[in-house]
């Protein structure tokens, strides 16, 4: 074998610079399929992507759209920072409430709001299916719930929410400390949209979503955290301005932050890191 070429290690073990064209791989004795080959592979101490591809914090490149593509397909995309710091944390929120297990943040609305503010729900997040509590928040009575068939034809975008709603007596739901298997049964079985979770006290403390069945069965080696939502990472400089900015993407529920910098050497990169490990303990 020797006679017939050299290892991958002794290839980049030398000085010069290769392309692609520079050599050829040969192929080896195996004795596995296609099929059982992992190309899982570790980006960090506590995350792996089941492919080892991630696209570029550029402007040009990766924003939300990219990022959620890139993690359905097993990798992951770094979110830019040439924009304000509220931009980029919400490009991240868009991709962790993409695909979710239990959604334990969801948007929720009260009994005083308006079709219009449903609306407004779809125009920044993409969806219109809606729990409406008596607070306006997670852990409120639960009152009803509004999807996108119960506002399609209406016109006057003014009118109470509590006209359209399907209300809590007809609604079906899941008990607090249900397993996800189990919810997601009986989600199928309901055949609706959205499963409500609530307490012993009738009180919203989470959701399912049919969409996101259908998204784990269409793409099943995205790359996930440990509460089923899509990897996102997001590129931060070495300024001292964007340590408030990190402080934002981490609320925003990032999971991998790139330091974006022309050189790798220097003191600011050092520092940062620093201050990231100091504050944040490992959590990205």
């Amino acid at each position: 074998l020797a006679d017939d070429g050299i290892t991958a290690a002794e290839l980049i073990s030398g000085k010069e610079g290769l392309t692609y064209n520079d050599f050829l791989i040969l192929p080896g004795y195996i004795d596995f399929t296609s099929a059982e080959v992992s190309l899982s592979s570790p980006i960090s101490k506590n995350l792996s992507l089941n492919t080892p591809l991630v696209s570029s914090p550029m402007d040009t490149v990766t924003e939300s759209r990219m990022a959620i593509a890139m993690a359905l397909m097993g990798g992951i995309g770094i979110i830019h920072h040439n924009c304000t710091a509220e931009f980029q944390a919400d490009e991240v929120r868009k991709v962790k409430k993409f695909e979710q297990g239990f959604i334990l943040d969801p948007i929720v609305l009260s009994c005083s709001h308006t079709i219009n503010d449903v609306k407004k729900v779809k125009e920044l997040y993409g969806f219109s299916g809606v729990a409406i509590t008596d607070t306006g928040k997670i852990g409120g009575k639960l009152m009803g719930m509004v999807t996108a068939r119960d506002i399609d034809f209406i016109d006057n975008f003014g009118q109470n929410i509590t006209e359209v709603m399907t209300p809590r007596e007809k609604l079906i739901t899941g008990s607090h400390g249900i397993s996800l298997k189990e919810a997601n049964r009986v989600l199928q079985a309901s055949k609706k949209g959205k499963l409500p979770i609530v307490n012993e006290n009738d009180e919203l403390v989470g959701l399912i979503s049919r969409t996101d069945l259908k998204k784990n069965r269409d793409h099943p080696n995205a790359s996930k955290d440990s509460n089923k939502q899509l990897l996102v990472g997001a590129a931060i400089s070495t300024h001292e301005k964007d340590k408030a900015r990190l402080e934002l993407l981490v609320q925003a529920g990032v999971d991998v932050v790139i330091l974006d910098s022309s050189q790798g050497n220097s003191i600011y990169q050092i520092n940062m890191i620093k201050f990231i490990k100091e504050r944040w303990q490992g959590e990205v």
